[in-house]
């Protein structure tokens, strides 16, 4: 164990917030609102690289209630999630998305409107209706905007860049043995790594939200940035919390093919397919009827696997999504950046076809939570991609993350402020034992492993799996554990290190429970098991 007593300063806080994007600043938001407790939000880099900046699309909710209602967008949810969603977080969501919109708008977030006012709404794969705010192609981007403004300006929040969360806090760091059956787990807050002092500094907390992000830097190519290495998961993995659906990645069909610039990835946004682009070989000829009646609409998971399909039929490393039939002028407008981006690397848009092909894109299963964003785990919430919530089951409907994270963010405030008061910090807990040093070639080593982590994941446990391809990755990834364990124990941390350790839980986190469903569902496709089950509904 890391933990000794040598008596340097703790910091305390009321609530401790581990993550950055519009989960944990939305819930900053709110709980600041009483203005009489301490908070700090901790993020491991600026606040401005959070994953949420990253999402294009838009954000989902019933807006339009002359075509659009409730129980079509839980439909569509159900649909997409192949019919293993939770109900109730579902209703949660659905419901709940109109009051989290209007609040996004309240702390000065601006969505696209059409001339009379009313907002322009988009529609994207897996959608019945017009049912996508967004702001251009870069919403997230805009969301991200908003709310840095809002918290960096309220006196309340303590905002703690680059600042890297080790470990949370549990009975575990006080002598305790703590198993996956220990009923009573609690979390007295987390060690963090400050940049400045290169020391890890003890932050205990009354209540802590895991607010963490994706984990696609598992795979060799995402959309996610570089910093999305599922801390948050594997830190409440280790701390023996529960961590569900960890088997269903998605791969979003479309992101830019470019072989010079893959990590991250570019992503070429669902929405170009619902204002009317067409999936097609790179010789112009169309696919996608062979794989489903809603053709290059279908849901993600089937655009991916058609994708897939036919660069391995036709032995092609992308295949093309075309706009050029739309009104250029409309397609400008409409998608600035892709515009721009493209047109950096010799393609315009309104002329030429896109490039694109499958990448890692959004992790649909994480810490489990319940309605009230509460993880098995006593005193610790999670919202966000890092959450399992249930919302997306099998895969995830495009745009209701964001709007997931905004109210679950508002169910982790509720529930959170009603119980804070009854908690006290515990005052027993010891300081990080920060000896040892890393060597020049271990720093070296770290960097490779993390590539070859990578590489695991990508050949072996991505689009389309095996029973042999998950066992050949979890061989792989065990040799790569057991290694980096051992030098963990042996230095004092450093954000690489740590990295390197939650890529490889996350690995086999995926890898471990793909290998437990023995079916093909959702993003999980397997050929040992290709036939989805009958779903009763």
């Amino acid at each position: 164990m890391h933990a000794k007593p040598n008596n340097l300063m703790v910091k305390k806080y009321d609530f401790l917030i581990i993550g950055g994007g519009v989960a944990g600043m939305s819930f900053a938001l709110k709980v600041a609102r009483e203005k009489k407790y301490s908070i700090a939000l901790c993020c491991k880099t600026s606040l401005s690289e959070a994953n949420t900046a990253k999402a294009q699309g838009g954000i989902a909710s019933v807006t339009n209630l002359l075509v659009d209602d409730f129980e079509k967008h839980i439909h569509d949810t159900m649909v997409a999630g192949d019919w293993i969603s939770d109900p109730e977080a579902v209703r949660q969501v659905v419901t709940r998305a109109p009051e989290g919109i209007r609040e996004l708008v309240e702390w000065g977030v601006n969505f696209d409107k059409k001339a009379d006012g009313s907002f322009d709404l988009h529609r994207e794969g897996g959608h019945s209706e017009f049912r996508i705010l967004h702001h251009a192609d870069d919403t997230g981007f805009e969301i991200q905007r908003g709310l840095m403004e809002a918290v960096r300006s309220n006196p309340y929040i303590d905002v703690l860049e680059n600042h890297f969360a080790v470990e949370i806090i549990t009975q575990h760091h006080l002598g305790v043995r703590v198993t996956r059956r220990t009923p009573d787990i609690e979390c007295y807050g987390a060690y963090i790594l400050n940049p400045e002092t290169h020391r890890v500094d003890t932050y205990l907390a009354k209540v802590t939200l895991m607010a963490t992000g994706g984990t696609g830097s598992v795979y060799a190519s995402t959309t996610n940035p570089n910093i999305s290495t599922g801390d948050g998961i594997a830190m409440v993995y280790r701390a023996k919390g529960k961590v569900e659906g960890m088997e269903f990645v998605q791969f979003h069909p479309t992101a830019l093919y470019n072989p010079a610039e893959t990590h991250p990835a570019y992503l070429i946004t669902e929405a170009m397919r619902g204002y009317g682009g067409i999936l097609r070989l790179p010789n112009g000829e169309e696919f996608m009827h062979k794989y489903d009646e809603r053709l290059s609409l279908a849901p993600r998971d089937i655009v991916a696997r058609a994708i897939d399909n036919e660069m391995k039929l036709h032995g092609i490393d992308h295949v093309c999504l075309d706009v050029t039939h739309k009104d250029p002028e409309e397609t400008k407008h409409h998608f600035p950046n892709i515009y721009a981006k493209c047109l950096t690397i010799g393609i315009d848009i309104t002329k030429d076809y896109i490039p694109v092909t499958p990448c890692a894109h959004y992790m649909c299963g994480g810490i489990k939570v319940n309605l009230d964003a509460e993880s098995s785990i006593h005193r610790l919430y999670a919202v966000g991609e890092c959450s399992c919530t249930g919302l997306h089951g099998g895969n995830r409907l495009a745009s209701n993350s964001l709007i997931e994270a905004v109210v679950y963010a508002d169910a982790a405030a509720k529930h959170s402020l009603s119980v804070v008061e009854q908690y006290s910090f515990n005052e027993n807990v010891p300081e990080w034992n920060d000896e040892g040093t890393l060597s020049v070639e271990e720093k070296v080593l770290i960097a490779q492993d993390v590539k070859e982590v990578g590489q695991i994941m990508s050949t072996y446990v991505g689009i389309v799996r095996s029973d042999l391809r998950l066992r050949r990755a979890w061989e792989r990834l065990d040799l790569l554990y057991e290694e980096t364990e051992d030098l963990f124990r042996r230095v004092k941390p450093t954000r690489e290190i740590c990295e390197l350790r939650n890529l490889i839980n996350v690995g086999y986190l995926i890898t471990r429970q793909a290998l437990e469903r023995k079916e093909s569902r959702g993003l999980h496709y397997t050929i040992d098991y290709p036939h989805a089950p009958s779903v009763q509904h």
